[in-house]
């Protein structure tokens, strides 16, 4: 059976898409983190979306704001750009690489096999965190959700599979997960491959494998795990468009704080993250129980001697 463990050494980071850029911006705090903060040289190649060079100042601007020490945009626009030494030579000292999101099979056809896709896995391969949004999630794996349609049930061809870079053997990933309902097409492809590990993650949340063999869960919604291999299915009969037999799938919906074991398939722990704004929030709290306590302790009493009462008392 085909291992789940990434290949290389470095952290993959395969984020759900639309992940916040304002304010909390949880997920790519952490992937400027795990890239060296202050350190970090940032390449962000956004090959796969249809936008022009804004779609690069925005994650230029967003990074630089989080501490990132440089970023550098690398974009291929065809497979015969991806073949060239020259463009791909800036990847061999970044200490992250971060794919846009857009069509993933721009990403599949330009850059999986190429001169610019192995610089990438060799990156990866001495350490740098390799990350994704929506289409750049999903090409971290051996097996890329190419397109497919939504809907809770599974059925015969609702999606189509391509080649990612192989950074996730023995798993597909799928993004905008429950958001655009894709739970169907996920179980469909661990019917038809149930050797394969589904991982499907939602919106502003990543799915961060460290470490060879552990997930872990960072941003505001889940990540679902499809473990098919004690699946029973009728896809090698089922009729084109007929609904599968999903029967025996193991499933795990993990919150943030949730740690999973990809080589044994079993949860390791979860703990309750606190949200930015409780954190905000209780801090405010206890500033104002001080204040209060503060103002109870010197009622009747002039400020003067209450402060010349607590010098004493310290002393």
């Amino acid at each position: 059976m085909p291992d789940p463990s990434p290949t290389s050494v470095g952290t993959l980071f395969a984020i759900g898409g639309a992940e916040a850029k304002l304010r909390r911006r949880t997920v790519l705090r952490a992937f400027v983190a795990a890239a060296g903060g202050a350190d970090a040289r940032i390449a962000v190649v956004p090959t796969a979306s249809s936008l022009g060079p804004e779609v690069i100042e925005v994650y230029r601007a967003v990074f630089a704001s989080l501490g990132a020490g440089e970023v550098v945009a690398l974009r291929p626009e065809s497979r015969a750009e991806a073949q060239d030494p020259a463009v791909a030579a800036p990847l061999a000292d970044v200490t992250g690489v971060f794919m846009t999101g857009g069509n993933q099979l721009k990403l599949s056809a330009f850059i999986t096999g190429t001169v610019f896709g192995d610089a990438v896995v060799a990156a990866h391969q001495r350490g740098a965190v390799v990350g994704g949004t929506s289409a750049g999630a999903s090409i971290l794996a051996e097996h890329m959700i190419a397109f497919g349609g939504a809907g809770s049930t599974p059925r015969q061809r609702m999606s189509q599979l391509s080649v990612g870079l192989g950074l996730l053997r023995g798993a597909v990933v799928d993004q905008h997960f429950a958001q655009r309902n894709r739970y169907g097409r996920l179980l469909s492809l661990v019917a038809q491959s149930p050797s394969l590990l589904g991982i499907g993650v939602d919106e502003d949340t990543a799915a961060v494998v460290s470490d060879g063999t552990r997930l872990e869960v960072v941003g505001r919604g889940a990540v679902t795990l499809v473990d098919g291999r004690h699946l029973v299915s009728n896809a090698y009969t089922a009729q084109p468009t007929a609904p599968l037999l999903v029967s025996g799938a193991a499933l795990h919906v993990l919150p943030a704080g949730s740690s999973f074991d990809l080589t044994t398939r079993t949860l390791i722990g979860h703990h309750t993250a606190v949200a930015d704004v409780e954190v905000q929030e209780t801090r405010a709290a206890e500033a104002d129980l001080r204040q209060l306590a503060v103002e109870i302790a010197a009622e009747g009493v002039s400020p003067t001697n209450y402060r010349r009462h607590v010098r004493r008392g310290q002393a």
